[in-house]
């Protein structure tokens, strides 16, 4: 067998530093879940309302989201360095142009369309890449990958905050915008594929609580013609429509139970660690109870946390609930990367994947439309909350019935 290398060091060890690199790449990536914090403070700068603050953070996501499955074909020509490095480039380019703004509409152009597609072809290729180096511990490989994601609010929503109050909320898309330039593009020099076939030592091909994730690989085609691709979808939507709503009015919405802007800036970070938590701990649970039950266990939690937010409206209940809204929105970027892989297979995951996470973009536009729209009609963020328990219920007839890969063609 081939001595495989990473860094020097032996492919079974070495393959680790592709999960700390893309956990660190993603703490950068995920500068977009603090957001909110900009909100207030651009709301003021423009004169500008609810929804209007929204609109960078709705199309920052839809384009990252939309961005996937061109970034995926990108993977399969170039493989994820290159294609990292593009991202990379877009994602600096986006945050430093962003500080350029004159209006809502000319950060929506810069910040949104520019930065969120540079975050769409380059968060695809950590992923991949674990995908493809851990066939044995996919699941949890994929959720430290993407943990950094999650994990960004509680680094950057300090650091943002205290930058816009000392040079304003412009100057702070610069600062951050030439620091993540240089980070990324120095983390994503090492990514490369394995060789086609490998297989850590002592690796058997056996999955017993999957038992076709190793003998299944699918292209993009034969996919989209699987009953479990569209339940797939559709329950990745559901599941990030609540958690993405969440992640945007956290600090707005924290203010309406008398959360102060400092203690909503708090909370956003505590928020950032349960989003973490979320990536391995579902990544793991998918690996040993398959995509179903984890989608399942992952619906009734968000039912309930939005049925106990909109029935108390108190302080704590407030935080705890919106814990869990992260805790799941992360573990939906688990669950669905991993069950991709575990229908599908790795061959070509990486296209497959950049398809599966259009759900994604859906559910960034359905939830902060919807919820700015609730805002400023009704004056408050709260009367969406019995929206999405009905749709977490819909998630869970949907996956219970359709998200499993018994049926591998709906024909």
């Amino acid at each position: 067998m081939q001595d495989i290398r990473i860094l020097g060091i032996k492919a079974e060890s070495g393959r680790w530093f592709y999960v700390i690199f893309g956990l660190i790449i993603n703490i950068c990536l995920g500068a977009i879940y603090a957001f909110s914090i900009f909100r207030a403070p651009l709301e003021k700068l423009w004169d500008i309302t609810a929804t209007e603050s929204g609109l960078p953070f709705m199309i920052f996501l839809a384009m990252f989201a939309f961005a996937m499955p061109f970034a995926g074909n990108l993977m399969q020509k170039w493989g994820p360095k290159t294609t990292m490095f593009l991202g990379g480039i877009l994602v600096g380019i986006g945050w430093i142009a962003a500080s350029f703004s004159t209006n809502i509409n000319s950060l929506t152009l810069l910040y949104g369309v520019i930065g969120g597609t540079g975050v769409g072809i380059m968060y695809g290729a950590p992923i991949a890449t674990s995908a493809k180096w851990f066939p044995d511990k996919a699941g949890l490989a994929i959720g430290l990958t993407v943990g950094g994601f999650g994990l960004s609010a509680l680094i950057t929503a300090p650091i943002i905050k205290q930058l816009i109050g000392s040079v304003g909320p412009l100057s702070t898309f610069l600062y951050l915008g030439i620091a993540f330039l240089i980070i990324l593009i120095i983390l994503s020099i090492p990514y490369k594929f394995p060789p086609e076939g490998w297989k850590p030592a002592g690796f058997i091909a056996k999955t017993s609580s999957n038992p076709t994730s190793n003998s299944i690989e699918l292209d993009r085609e034969e996919m989209i013609k699987t009953n479990s691709f569209w339940a797939l979808w559709l329950t990745y939507t559901i599941g990030c429509f609540a958690g993405l709503m969440a992640i945007g009015i956290s600090a707005p919405a924290g203010k309406e139970v008398g959360l102060t802007h400092e203690m909503a800036a708090l909370a956003v970070s505590l928020y950032a660690i349960f989003n973490f938590l979320g990536r391995p701990f579902f990544g793991w649970l998918t690996d040993k109870i398959k995509p179903k039950a984890a989608a399942i266990l992952s619906f009734l939690i968000i039912g309930g946390a939005s049925l106990l937010i909109y029935g108390v409206r108190e302080k704590i209940i407030f935080i705890i609930g919106f814990c869990l809204l992260w805790l799941n929105l992360g573990g939906w970027l688990a669950i669905a990367p991993t069950a991709t892989k575990i229908f599908y297979g790795t061959k070509f995951y990486g296209k497959n994947y950049g398809l599966v996470f259009t759900a994604y973009g859906t559910g960034a536009i359905t939830g902060v439309l919807i919820s700015g729209q609730i805002k400023d009609l009704q004056g408050s963020y709260f009367s969406v909350f019995p929206f999405v328990a009905v749709c977490s219920l819909i998630g869970i007839i949907v996956a219970l019935f359709f998200l499993n890969n018994k049926k591998l063609n709906s024909n």
